[in-house]
């Protein structure tokens, strides 16, 4: 019988990787009573960041191990949008203020209330997958990753793997763990959706600053799918201020921009070409 425990705390090892956190209906799906859990909290053998999630000691648990675990573990139909998936791929430009980090996570279902409490200095934003998009293709970009008991493919030269829906296998960490983020061109429009009210239009111009590289046929597809007149026009205005190459390649005329006058920024002039209310005044660099 001892035999047995053994091998099984060592199937625990490998089937919880260090850093990765489980739900407690994970650990019973894979053999593991809640009894036999708080028996292996009790000697050290695992830890409870949180009550119903469990993880190996001694490792540090950051918020993108949760977001693997979530995704490559428990398999649930989330993924890194909006700013956090720009700063992940070093698109951000702002420094952040205070000690709380807000992670960005779209999903078609609420968050478990556990997410938000293994780090206090860590807030996950939960967003809507369908509200700018029918198919939010999560599900099945979440599908495709590898088990995390399997080695990873050898990555490409820019760290991700393109997927369906404006979205990437994106590698992470030493062990390059996939997870399932935004790519540039679909976390600038979920960006664009958090204006005015959440973000800042001097934000989002310092970060078109940066969006030079971006893919003209994703954009083209991804501005036809999007359901957002305001972040449709919102995008064509800031594409024409900053006036990067891949704008030219763009066909408005195939872009749904809607009728009709939004105001957005309160107070504001209105830009006569996308009919936006936009600042008076912004530096654009």
């Amino acid at each position: 019988m001892s035999v047995q425990r053994g091998q099984k705390l060592n199937s625990l090892q490998h089937l919880l990787p260090e850093g990765m956190v489980a739900s407690s209906a994970w650990m019973r799906d894979h053999g593991y009573s809640s009894a036999l859990c708080s028996k292996y909290v009790a000697n050290g053998w695992l830890k409870q960041p949180a009550r119903g999630v469990y993880a190996r000691p001694g490792a540090t648990t950051k918020w993108q191990h949760l977001v693997i675990s979530l995704q490559s573990l428990m398999h649930q139909p989330v993924m890194v949008g909006g700013l956090s998936a720009l700063e992940l791929q070093r698109y951000g430009h702002y420094v952040r203020m205070g000690s709380e980090q807000n992670v960005f996570l779209y999903s078609e279902t609420q968050l478990a209330k556990w997410v938000n409490e293994i780090d206090p200095h860590v807030r996950f934003e939960h967003r809507s997958a369908n509200k700018l998009f029918e198919e939010a293709f999560i599900a099945e970009a979440v599908q495709a990753l590898p088990s995390l008991g399997l080695d990873a493919l050898d990555p490409p030269s820019d760290g991700s793997r393109s997927v369906a829906g404006g979205l990437t296998h994106y590698i992470w960490g030493e062990r390059e763990w996939l997870m399932v983020i935004s790519t540039p061109e679909r976390a600038i429009l979920e960006f664009l959706d958090e204006l005015p009210d959440k973000q800042s239009f001097q934000h989002g111009s310092d970060l078109f600053s940066g969006l030079s590289n971006l893919s003209p046929r994703r954009l083209q597809k991804l501005l036809q799918q999007c359901k957002s007149v305001k972040v449709k026009r919102l995008f064509m205005w800031f594409a024409d201020q900053h006036q990067h190459a891949w704008l030219k390649h763009l066909d408005p005329s195939e872009i749904n921009l809607g009728s009709g006058k939004r105001v957005i920024a309160k107070g504001g002039r209105l830009d006569p070409k996308y009919q936006i209310t936009v600042p008076e005044a912004l530096d654009v660099h």
